[in-house]
């Protein structure tokens, strides 16, 4: 059994999600991370503290082999970061019922597989345990132009739960917090102007994934917080600029 802690990660192939597993790798933790084709991924050393799971976050079977692969290889699951997302934007009367199917399985559904998972090895583990999601800025203060719905309430759904599960687990020390971005330098907004990306906050700035991956260690690493939404958005949820 390893002395390290143990991290699940999903999303984990690039942007944000490639951030978390070399910061924590950097760190001395041991990482299991998930995307639907990781295990094909050049992007990572393949140390021996990094297990890459393929699969679909929305199949329970992939929270059940990553949550398996952390015990097996590494004897516990120490914190989990769920990062996997899906988000696009549509005026709210061209969304269908499959885009908000889509949505859900993968923001509510892996969501659901994962924390479970994790949360029930943490109750067995009985040493604690973190959680960290990733939500969305745009929950708290929607932006005229940016037609964000349905993803929002998925989103939205996310930062609910956290704080039920907060509290359903505080007398566990399981601490469950959710960090909230605005507009982040990742591949998804590569096709969007620059300018348009920086109108999107008060700031006038884009926020790095270096910014969003030190947001999680923080949210990760602190003993004493849980049930936070820590907005890393450049002041996007404040109101109107």
């Amino acid at each position: 059994m390893s002395v390290h802690k143990t991290v699940i990660i999903t999303g984990a192939s690039q942007g944000i999600g490639a951030g978390l597993v070399k910061r924590f790798l950097d760190k001395g933790w041991n990482v299991v991370g998930t995307s639907r084709n990781i295990s094909e991924s050049t992007l990572f050393d393949r140390a021996g503290r990094l297990e890459l799971i393929s699969g679909d976050v929305a199949d329970p079977k992939t929270a059940e082999r990553a949550a398996a692969a952390a015990i097996e290889q590494f004897g516990s699951i120490d914190a989990l970061v769920n990062n996997a997302g899906v988000f696009f934007t549509k005026p709210f009367l061209e969304y269908t019922i499959d885009d908000f199917r889509r949505l859900c399985a993968t923001n509510v559904e892996g969501f659901l597989h994962f924390t479970q998972r994790a949360i029930g090895q943490m109750l067995r583990q009985k040493s604690g345990g973190s959680v960290v999601t990733i939500t969305s800025s745009l929950t708290d203060h929607p932006i005229a132009g940016v037609t964000a719905s349905l993803p929002m309430a998925t989103k939205g759904g996310l930062n609910a739960v956290t704080k039920s599960l907060a509290l359903e687990f505080a007398k566990d020390n399981i601490r469950v917090n959710a960090l909230s971005p605005g507009v982040v330098d990742t591949p998804l907004h590569a096709k969007n102007p620059r300018s348009f990306l920086e109108s999107l906050s008060p700031m006038g700035t884009i926020t790095a994934v270096q910014e969003i991956v030190d947001g999680v260690v923080y949210l990760t690493e602190s003993s004493n917080i849980t049930g936070e939404v820590l907005h890393v958005d450049n002041g996007a949820h404040l109101g109107k600029w």
